[in-house]
């Protein structure tokens, strides 16, 4: 099962390396945009995020979530699954699956510049941004020989940083999640990795506050 799952992730990257048909169809049958459409683009935690609370993403809040993704992925689809979807604020929350090196090795200045580029592209759309901080993990179930913890410190301290300096929205999913040694506190997680519904209940109130935040600034 593992091999084929393997070689089915393998296949995938190589025919559809940014998962451009995932949401064709459904872009496709969405109504015009109102002033107030949000659009959360990420990885596994935000594709789960409307299964644990579907009520979240109505009123035009919109889930554009991969599992797996990392952030080239998402730069890849970046137009097709935020720009052409006219939004008032795009939600982007992504890098540790480039932490874990889903799609192989990279660094942090390249992460940086992926999340940079996204940032630009809305910018350049009028679209707000609103940037999260990554939620904490300490191991990777599917990457036990990864030591997270002080990269993710790292691109946080980086993630907050640009945000002040560009007049973004920071939404800081961290500090509300660490369970005091920079792990995923366990009550409110599945794997130490993601959020269980407890763990969105979480998210959930802190997004809100962004969102709004987000909504109220100008373009």
């Amino acid at each position: 099962m593992a091999a084929a799952s393997k070689a089915w992730e393998e296949q995938r990257l190589a025919y559809d390396f940014g998962s451009m048909c995932r949401y064709r169809e459904a872009n496709a049958k969405l109504p015009p945009a109102t002033a107030h459409r949000v659009v959360f683009m990420g990885d596994s935690i935000t594709q789960a995020w409307i299964d644990a609370d579907p009520g979240f993403f109505t009123d035009d809040v919109i889930d554009r979530g991969i599992s797996g993704q990392t952030t080239p992925q998402m730069l890849v689809r970046f137009r097709q699954d935020v720009i052409d979807l006219h939004p008032a604020v795009v939600h982007i929350l992504a890098g540790t699956n480039d932490i874990a090196g889903n799609t192989g090795p990279t660094t942090l200045q390249n992460i940086e510049n992926n999340i940079q580029s996204m940032v630009e592209l809305a910018q350049a759309h009028h679209i707000r941004v609103i940037l999260a901080t990554l939620t904490p993990v300490a191991r990777y179930p599917w990457r036990p020989s990864v030591q997270p913890v002080e990269t993710i410190h790292a691109f946080n301290d980086w993630i907050k940083a640009y945000a002040k300096q560009n007049g973004l929205t920071c939404v800081d999913y961290f500090t509300s999640l660490d369970d005091g040694h920079r792990g995923f506190i366990a009550k409110l997680a599945i794997d130490g990795v993601h959020p269980n519904a407890q763990g969105y209940a979480v998210m959930d109130k802190l997004a809100r506050e962004a969102m709004k935040e987000a909504l109220s600034s100008s373009p």
